[in-house]
């Protein structure tokens, strides 16, 4: 046989390959739901009901003597869109609501506000704020002090007087000027929908033959294991990338996050990205060759360390020495750092090139450990 014949019936075989399993995608509407439904379920779930800012904050406003000082720097908080103030008489009825959680600030001016306004050491205002959640917390101490500064100028422009502090900051937000979450929400959410996309529905599928026996069937032919290995990693290639491209598109379009860098770039990266996940999916299925074992697994190894060690919710800065040394293990804290560069700062291509080469790098690792693998069950 020459060396074209052969060539030939290796494409061939690969081709039927593939077509194999572009039919069993199309006949099974779990990998259908997986690769299209649970990305729009999660971006809906994320973009609009999961925020990290603190908006409409219930306060409670405790004025123990009005007058006009008090009224204009009262206004200050109502004007704002972070707080939903609520005026209470005395501090222990604003004390008992927030015991009662119906409000998670207590602003207190005394009864000597005004007069103490006019003093040269200034009136104190007494802030109490429910710590529970510390980062809330944080949040609306920086949202007073924002409004407590804005009303100083305020008066100090009425009165025209210039306002003397001792330092003077001047603050600028790059890359996400509205610091809104959702802009950072979103686009580390494509990693944990390509992540589910390529380990998940690789592992189940293909523990599925190994229960129905179809891979045993598959191995007795003559196909060699690199066909095989292309056979599943093609279909499925295309399935997430279909997958990551209806992220993006939502991403862009319905929640309006900008992509500052190149799509082609992305798409480059998130190649790379899925590889990893295909790679990890196949693995954990010749090892696991149950459906439930090898989801426990996937969700084990890829999911949950992509949610919580990748830099998607909580910052690895953060992070203890050595979490954050197990974080490089993780394929998602490359990925995520490519994306929101990619989609908040542009073509960054100090950070995009090492983080992609460590994806060729793992991609190379697991789709190795995946043949030898393979190899090893034909011999």
């Amino acid at each position: 046989m020459s060396a074209g014949a052969g060539r030939g019936g290796a494409r061939m075989r690969l081709a039927g390959l593939v077509r194999k399993e572009l039919l069993q995608i199309v006949r099974d509407p779990s990998s259908i739901a997986i690769a299209f439904v649970m990305p729009v379920f999660l971006l809906f779930l994320f973009g609009y009901g999961v925020s990290l800012d603190a908006e409409h904050v219930p306060i409670a406003l405790v004025v123990e003597q009005p007058s006009a000082d008090t009224a204009d720097f009262v206004a200050a908080f109502r004007g704002a869109r972070y707080f939903a103030p609520r005026e209470v008489a005395t501090m222990p009825r604003a004390i008992e609501q927030m015991l009662e959680g119906r409000v998670d600030a207590i602003l207190r001016l005394r009864a000597n506000f005004a007069e103490r306004l006019r003093r040269p050491d200034g009136a104190p205002v007494q802030l109490v704020v429910n710590g529970v959640n510390a980062n809330t917390a944080r949040l609306i101490q920086g949202y007073v002090q924002g409004a407590w500064s804005g009303w100083l100028r305020q008066r100090a422009e009425a009165l025209g007087v210039e306002l003397r502090t001792p330092v003077e900051v001047e603050q600028r937000v790059w890359f996400n000027s509205a610091l809104r979450s959702r802009n950072y929400l979103v686009p580390g959410l494509v990693v944990v929908i390509m992540t589910l996309i390529g380990a998940l529905l690789t592992a189940l599928v293909m523990a599925r033959e190994w229960e129905r026996g179809t891979m045993e069937a598959l191995m007795v032919t003559p196909v060699a294991v690199r066909e095989i290995l292309l056979g599943k990693l093609i279909p499925y290639f295309a399935l997430g990338t279909g997958g990551m491209l209806l992220s993006v598109a939502m991403a862009v379009w319905l929640f309006g996050v900008p992509l500052r860098g190149s799509l082609w770039l992305l798409w480059l990266t998130a190649s790379l990205f899925l590889l990893v996940a295909l790679g990890m999916g196949l693995l954990i299925s010749s090892v696991a060759k149950n459906q439930f074992v090898a989801g426990q697994l996937a969700i084990i190894t890829t999911f949950l360390p992509a949610f919580l060690l990748s830099g998607f919710i909580f910052d690895i800065g953060s992070m203890p020495g050595v979490v954050q040394i197990i974080t490089h293990l993780v394929a998602a804290r490359y990925f995520v750092s490519i994306v929101t560069t990619l989609f908040l700062a542009g073509d960054v291509w100090s950070v995009v090139l090492p983080n992609a080469a460590a994806l060729a790098l793992m991609a190379a690792i697991f789709l190795g450990l995946t043949w030898r693998k393979t190899r090893k069950r034909l011999e």
